[in-house]
C-alpha cells in the first residue's frame, strides 16, 4: 500500500489484510521499533537522511519478504532502489485528494516532513509524489469521503479479481 499521510494504508492495511487472511506490516512501525522511537524523534534527532537510510533497508527487506498485506511509508517511493523493487507487484495506491489529506493529517506536528507552512508543505508534498504514486499503481483507490471499511473491501475484491488500473504493468508477482 502506498499514498500520502492520511490516505490510510495503516487503517486500511490492517482491514484488507483481515479480509484476505493475510498478515499486515507497516515499515514505519518496523523501523520504530528497530530504532526504539517514533519516526517523528528520528527526523528530529538524526535527521531525514537517516530515517530515509533505515527506511531504504526495512522496504527494500519487507517487499522482498513480507508474504502479506505492506504498507510503506509515503515516501518510501522516493527511492529509485524502492520503485525497482514494487514494478510488476500488487501495489495499491491509496488516492487522496489535499483536502482529505489536509483533514486527515489535522496538520499533525507529528508528522516531520509537515512542519513549518503544513498547508504548503503537503501541498509540495502531493505535487511532488502523486505521479510517482499512479506510477507504481497496479490498483489505485480513491479514499476520499469514504470509510476505511469500503476502502478496504474494494481494495480486497480487485485484488481477489486481478481488476488493475490497465497501466500495461508486467504480470504481478504474489
Amino acid at each position: 500500500m502506498i499514498g500520502p499521510p492520511g490516505a490510510g494504508k495503516t487503517t486500511v492495511g490492517v482491514q484488507v489484510a483481515g479480509l484476505l487472511g493475510l498478515d499486515f506490516v507497516d515499515t514505519d512501525t518496523v523501523i520504530e521499533e528497530a530504532a526504539g522511537k517514533p519516526v517523528s524523534d528520528i527526523f528530529v534527532q538524526d535527521g531525514e537522511g537517516a530515517f530515509r537510510a533505515l527506511e531504504r533497508t526495512t522496504a527494500a527487506r519487507l517487499i522482498a519478504s513480507h508474504p502479506g498485506v505492506l504498507a510503506l511509508g509515503g515516501g518510501a517511493i522516493l527511492d529509485p532502489g524502492t520503485r525497482d523493487l514494487l514494478a510488476g507487484r500488487r501495489v495499491v495506491y491509496l488516492e487522496t485528494g489535499f483536502v482529505s489529506a489536509v483533514h486527515r493529517t489535522g496538520l499533525d506536528g507529528g508528522r516531520p516532513l509537515l512542519l513549518g507552512n503544513p498547508r504548503a508543505r503537503m501541498k509540495a508534498l502531493l505535487e511532488q509524489r502523486i505521479p510517482v504514486y499512479t506510477a507504481l499503481a497496479w490498483i489505485t483507490v480513491t479514499t476520499d469521503d469514504r470509510e476505511p471499511k469500503d476502502i478496504a473491501e474494494e481494495v480486497a475484491a480487485r485484488l481477489a479479481s486481478g481488476d488493475e488500473n490497465g497501466h500495461g504493468l508486467a504480470a504481478p508477482q504474489p
